[in-house]
């Protein structure tokens, strides 16, 4: 298996530091404000790409966090007079919610910035008493030309960032090119004890010491967005091999593309963001989720309603396959999972995977149009769509228990379970329209249908689903 590492720019072969296991650390929000659209594509991105290593056979331990303290959350609090936790406590149940509605697995561990702050602060002084930081007025900076090879993930020369670069007032920073680890509290901000005097993490140190905590240093995958190449992950490393005196801090960097709206990235900053729970509200998540990955995760992926509504549309095509074959028993395709496997084992490509995926089904479908048996295709199918996470859940039609019990005993149904009663309504269906009884078939199709419960009539008999 192939992966494309950020840090030296190259494809190269997974390798983990233990033989079997995969550690991976994924930056997770900073939660000011309530998702957009480009945080689900990160999110479904490294999820899938958790899934498919769990599929080739590693025990993976996944790591994400949550940013509940930094600037931009306070700045929130101040504009809505609110507190720095309410800000923060929403953001994060909307992110949640959001990430849920995706079918994001949860992390193995969730961590929260403001519950590390002892890590940060040891962290912190180590780097101090390495040579690498130094209080001043109350904050405390990295000194960034202490450390040799800062700007390798970036490829930045620590030269040139030189030029151009300035001091802000009220900054005591040595160097312009000096971050903050630690910064002086300030009325009204959230603060906690240190040996630097009162005050809260940078952001940088935040997932440096909460991955090492976790994960240990030299863990495998670290992953996030292509914009936080630099300052973030490249600030990351810095603060972490300086603290530990050694490298690497991560394996392998990998870096998901954004997200554009008419040809920008999408962000905050920028005003051109799309809400993701509105999305998540006009379309199916499931749809959502299959148009993240029809791009490889590197790439940009541009937005538009034309795309999502296309992605419902190829969502409907793989459902309908999968509800005519029915039960399967069979091994699936070989060469069909094979084709899978070369796809995604080539630096996650999902978009090769899903035209595998599609091609897979235009060819069930034929084999189904023939007469000829299409179940190992779609036992294939299963086994893709189980690692894509797309497929379609078993419908559930407990909350019309009442309704289709009315109508089943009205027909003389025998069958008490709400999916027995469709089921048996169905074979009742057909059975009247073999013999012309045309009346009892529209009523059950259209009693049915008033229930949002939809028929779909094939060679191979009928199928159903809820709307």
């Amino acid at each position: 298996m192939n992966v494309y590492n950020t840090l030296g720019r190259v494809m190269q072969p997974l390798e983990p530091r233990t033989p079997g296991e995969v550690s991976m650390y994924v930056c997770g929000p900073t939660v000011q404000a309530a998702p957009h659209v480009g945080h689900g594509r990160q999110a479904v991105a490294f999820d899938v790409i958790r899934r498919y290593l769990v599929w080739r056979g590693y025990a993976v331990l996944f790591v994400t966090n949550i940013t509940d303290v930094e600037d931009k959350i306070i700045n929130a609090a101040a504009e809505e007079g609110i507190t720095a936790e309410e800000v923060a406590r929403r953001a994060t149940a909307q992110f949640l919610d959001a990430y849920g509605r995706l079918r994001v697995q949860p992390a193995d561990e969730l961590v929260y910035a403001t519950h590390e702050i002892p890590a940060m602060i040891a962290t912190i002084a180590r780097l101090i008493e390495r040579g690498h930081a130094y209080p001043a007025g109350g904050d405390v900076y990295f000194s960034v030309r202490s450390l040799r090879g800062y700007g390798k993930l970036s490829g930045r020369n620590v030269d040139e960032m030189r030029s151009g670069a300035r001091i802000d007032p009220g900054e005591h920073k040595q160097d312009p090119l000096d971050f903050a680890l630690w910064k002086a509290s300030k009325p009204g901000e959230p603060a906690w004890d240190s040996p630097w005097g009162s005050g809260r993490p940078g952001w940088h140190i935040e997932c440096s010491a909460m991955a090492v905590e976790r994960l240990g240093f030299g863990f495998d995958i670290h992953g996030g967005g292509l914009d936080l190449i630099f300052p973030h992950h490249e600030n990351e490393i810095a603060q972490a091999e300086g603290a530990e005196g050694d490298e690497p801090f991560a394996r392998y960097w990998l870096h998901n593309g954004m997200l554009n709206l008419r040809g920008e990235k999408m962000s905050k900053s920028e005003g051109n963001i799309v809400d993701l729970l509105g999305l998540l509200d006009r379309y199916r998540p499931e749809a959502v989720r299959l148009y993240y990955l029809r791009a490889h995760y590197r790439q940009p992926l541009e937005f538009g309603d034309d795309l999502l509504a296309d992605a419902e549309a190829s969502l409907d095509r793989l459902w309908a396959f999968r509800r005519r074959i029915g039960t399967v028993g069979d091994a699936p395709d070989a060469g069909v999972v094979a084709a899978f496997q070369a796809a995604m084992d080539e630096d996650f490509n999902t978009a090769g995977a899903m035209a595998v995926l599609f091609d897979a089904v235009r060819e069930g479908n034929r084999l189904a149009d023939s007469g000829e048996d299409a179940t190992p295709i779609a036992a294939a199918y299963d086994e893709i769509v189980a690692v894509l996470a797309i497929g379609e859940d078993a419908v559930d039609v407990t909350d019309l228990a009442g309704d289709l019990g009315a109508l089943g005993a009205e027909l003389g149904v025998d069958a008490t379970e709400p999916r027995a009663i469709v089921d048996a309504l169905v074979a009742l269906r057909s059975a009247a329209r073999e013999g012309r009884d045309f009346a009892t078939s529209d009523r059950i199709r259209d009693e049915l249908t008033e229930l949002g419960i939809v028929l779909e009539d094939g060679a191979d008999g009928t199928t159903w689903h809820r709307r």
